[in-house]
Formats: C-alpha cells, sequence, structure tokens
C-alpha cells in the first residue's frame, strides 16, 4: 500500500482527498502547513507529496519542494529527494503569476491546477509512483495503492 502525504490548508479540501485517496487503497496522512508537513515527511515516510503552494504564505509550497529536494549532502531531507512531489494549486485562479515545474524554483514532478479532473489526478499519482517503484528497484513494476 502506498502512502500519501497531503500539504495543504483547505480542510475542506483535505478531507475530500483523505475519502478519494483511502477508497483508492492509498495510506493518506495530512498536514496544513510546510512546517507540519515536513515533520510529517519524517515521521511516516511517504512515498509521494501532494502540496499546495499557497499556504500561510503565497511561497510555502515552494520553500518546502525546495527544502526537500535540496541537494546538499547533508540536508536533513536528502532520504526524501527520490519521493514524487505533486502540486496540487489553485494559484493560477487567485494570482497573476503563471508557474510551473523548475529545477531551482519549483523542483516537482507535476503541477495540477485545483480544477483538474479527478481521474487525471489519480492517473498522475499512478504514473508517478510506478515510476518511483520502477527508478527504486531498477525494473518496471507498476506501484499498487
Amino acid at each position: 500500500m502506498a502512502t500519501i502525504l497531503m500539504i495543504d490548508d483547505d480542510s475542506d479540501l483535505v478531507s475530500s482527498m483523505r475519502t478519494l485517496l483511502e477508497a483508492q487503497g492509498y495510506a493518506f496522512h495530512s498536514a496544513p502547513n510546510g512546517e507540519r508537513g515536513l515533520q510529517v515527511l519524517c515521521e511516516i515516510d511517504p512515498d509521494l507529496v501532494i502540496l499546495d503552494l499557497m499556504m500561510n504564505r503565497y511561497t510555502e509550497g515552494f520553500r518546502v519542494s525546495q527544502v526537500i529536494r535540496d541537494p546538499a549532502e547533508t540536508s536533513p531531507f536528502a532520504r526524501f529527494r527520490h519521493v514524487p512531489i505533486v502540486v496540487f494549486t489553485s494559484i493560477h485562479k487567485t494570482t497573476p503569476y503563471r508557474f510551473g515545474r523548475d529545477e531551482a524554483s519549483l523542483p516537482v514532478d507535476a503541477f495540477l491546477e485545483k480544477s483538474v479532473p479527478i481521474e487525471r489526478l489519480l492517473q498522475t499519482i499512478t504514473d508517478l509512483l510506478a515510476r518511483s517503484a520502477a527508478s527504486r528497484d531498477g525494473s518496471a513494476a507498476v506501484a499498487a495503492p
């Protein structure tokens, strides 16, 4: 069973995602902000992170992704660099700025708007978990929920 961590301050969305993902067979954990999200990351060692960008601060999700992907060997989060990160945000609806995956400012594996169809969200999660499992195992095995 794959474990998913969702870092998002929208409690209604988190509750809906919990219901959806647990129904798909995933273990689901959440955190309401970046600081707590990094703590939970260390506690549960998830297989995938779903990350909002705008929480307590507009840049909070950016910071969390950069901390997780920090290339420094001394980073306390080095063991999580391989964990896929899916940005799940409404930033394009609430700001005039446009963002996407970027190794320096937003080092993530997928960028999805919160209006994305559920099927696409689930497919993105499935694909990233399979790719992550294959890269760790050196095989083409598909990660089951």
